[in-house]
């Protein structure tokens, strides 16, 4: 693990009549695509028939115009994105989450990592159960399908499902008649809606996918809340009480610069965090560089407070994705390469302060910080916009082990001298509460204070070894096959 990769986003949309729904949808994702790109699926109700598309891929390359028309026109439908923090890349694993049962038919989209997931699913294996993915997400699927066949309404049943889950989860829920729309108690993950001038509602993982199409934001949807889109309109219910601890890192990282996360704007923290790096940890310098793109804002502040100019030092290959991971050994070793390059003009015999969002495994930072100085930098301070990682996280990021984390073997001082850096200073833990104004927030990764319990077996791998021969077998027909539209 070289980065941290984020996990999925999530988008849907209801209308009040037959129009077509499959293109907001693919808009919604494609402003969502940072939040994953393994693969991606839209769902669509037609009337009350649920038909689903999903494939590995980007979304401009899975669904092309030929695809989107053969999914047709609805009143209702659901994208997803999606990076897999639980469960391989595998197509098996892609979402939405297709569902039949006695009581009718359900797609599901699913954004976070339940920490009870394991014991969860064992409980539901001794009952029968067969999994097909090894993703969270088919849990909550079955879960809602069994409350369902006992519930006098989807929500009611979603409702009831809700509360046995422990962890992250931002859902969006597609039945034939309505959309529902859950943020858990401890709303980790973000989750907002809002409507566009045609009176459709929207629903998106962030603000930045409401822009795309058009819509005007309403409000995030709260801690605990569950929002009911039907004929009538939007109605909200609650799944129970929590203490909301929003993850922190959706502000460092994984959002989007445009987005606007419970009231506080990703730009806005970010930059306020490269001012606060400045008073932190200030240097002599001559010239401050961002990692492209989630280190440009931040370097933006710290130009601004310690009076340094600020450049573009590193230029991004926009056609490569943020997770790219070349598969050969070789080729690995110049994926950095490929992504990024210095220019020289803007670092050539220059101290440099270079910003960036995190440090995993300092793999990849030691390769820029070797760019920068092959093209002449005198010197490079780096400067990390987070506290050091230094424990798991279960609900979402892909830290689920601290054996790769750098920071737990080394202290700044060493980590300095191995990805070549002349200094290293991170924003400290003390810091986080002036870059992101919130009563609470969920920094578990840096100081190991989880919000919820945590159960054993809680790695993102932790189904992966159960499917291990299914997957061998389906080894060389997965990779060739393409799926067709399920009815």
């Amino acid at each position: 693990m070289n980065e941290i990769h984020e996990e999925c986003g999530v988008f849907g949309i209801a209308c009040g009549s037959t129009q077509d729904v499959v293109g907001p949808v693919y808009y919604g994702l494609y402003a969502l695509q940072h939040r994953g790109q393994e693969n991606c699926g839209i769902a669509v109700c037609d009337d009350g028939c649920l038909h689903c598309y999903k494939q590995a891929g980007l979304v401009g390359e899975v669904f092309s115009p030929a695809v989107r028309a053969q999914l047709g026109q609805g009143n209702m439908a659901v994208g997803h994105v999606r990076y897999g923090t639980t469960g391989g890349s595998d197509v098996r694993n892609a979402q939405p989450i297709m569902v039949n049962h006695k009581n009718g038919r359900m797609a599901l989209v699913h954004n976070g990592n339940l920490a009870n997931a394991g014991q969860l699913r064992a409980k539901l294996e001794e009952r029968g159960a067969i999994f097909h993915t090894a993703s969270d997400s088919e849990i909550v699927a079955y879960l809602i399908t069994q409350e369902r066949l006992k519930s006098p309404s989807i929500e009611e049943a979603v409702r009831r499902a809700a509360r046995r889950l422990r962890g992250a989860y931002s859902l969006i829920v597609l039945s034939p008649t309505k959309m529902i729309a859950v943020r858990d108690p401890h709303a980790f993950r973000p989750l907002c809606f809002g409507r566009r001038a045609d009176g459709a509602f929207v629903v998106a993982s962030e603000s930045c996918a409401l822009d795309a199409v058009g819509a005007s934001f309403i409000r995030d949807v709260k801690a605990g809340e569950m929002l009911v889109f039907d004929g009538s309109g939007v109605r909200s219910l609650f799944v129970g009480g929590g203490r909301p601890t929003p993850c922190i890192f959706e502000y460092i990282y994984f959002a989007r610069p445009d987005s606007v996360i419970d009231g506080i704007s990703v730009h806005e923290a970010r930059r306020r965090a490269g001012r606060l790096l400045a008073e932190a940890y200030p240097v002599k310098a001559d010239v401050v560089v961002g990692v492209p793109d989630s280190g440009i804002d931040a370097a933006l502040g710290y130009a601004e407070a310690a009076h340094i100019p600020f450049d573009t030092g590193l230029v991004k290959n926009k056609y490569i994705g943020r997770t790219f991971i070349e598969p050969a050994a070789a080729q690995r070793q110049n994926d950095v390469r490929i992504k990024l390059n210095a220019l020289r003009s803007a670092v050539a015999g220059k101290r440099v302060v270079l910003i960036d969002d995190s440090i995993v495994r300092g793999t990849t930072i030691g390769k820029i910080v070797s760019l920068l100085k092959e093209a002449g930098a005198r010197q490079v301070h780096l400067r990390i916009c987070s506290p050091p990682f230094l424990f798991p996280c279960y609900y979402g990021t892909d830290i689920d082990s601290r054996e790769n984390l750098i920071a737990c073997k080394h202290s700044p001082e060493e980590i300095a001298k191995i990805v070549g850096a002349d200094s290293l200073g991170y924003l400290p833990g003390g810091k986080l509460h002036k870059m992101v104004p919130l009563p609470r927030t969920c920094r578990a990764c840096f100081d190991g204070k989880y919000p919820t319990r945590i159960c054993e077996n809680a790695s993102k791998d932790k189904f992966e070894q159960k499917l291990g021969v299914l997957s061998r077998l389906q080894e060389d027909t997965s990779a060739t096959a393409r799926p067709s539209i399920q009815e």
